[in-house]
């Protein structure tokens, strides 16, 4: 019986794969962004409504301020922004990403999602 077995990675290659200048790039701002969030919030569950709305900053910008195609969330009401959130999770809104992100949180973490855009101004 043959034993079917992949040869490790060599050095070369993964220091070649974990040392490229964008790597480190967004190494360094997940790093910053977290730190960053620490020391502004002291409340865990403000924190962990940060750490959850990090995840939309790829379409919607820092702070909900899209710049481009993203449509900007930062000082919106909460109310109307839950609504959206509902609505993609719901089926009832259609859209190319949000309904699939939106299903991946409870309705309670939505709203807190929701409120977290809408205290930044």
């Amino acid at each position: 019986m043959t034993r079917n077995t992949l040869a490790p990675p060599t050095p070369s290659l993964v220091k070649k794969r974990a040392s490229g200048p964008r790597f480190w790039a967004i190494c360094c701002l997940g790093l910053g962004w977290v730190v960053t969030a620490q020391a502004q919030s002291k409340d865990p569950a403000a924190f962990q409504a940060q750490v959850w709305a990090a995840s939309c900053m790829a379409c919607h910008g820092p702070d909900g301020r899209a710049e481009g195609t993203g449509l900007a969330i930062g000082g919106r009401p909460a109310k109307d922004l839950l609504g959206k959130l509902l609505g993609y999770k719901s089926g009832q809104l259609k859209g190319t990403i949000m309904h699939q992100h939106a299903k991946g949180y409870s309705d309670e973490e939505l709203s807190r999602i929701a409120d977290h855009f809408s205290a930044l101004k």
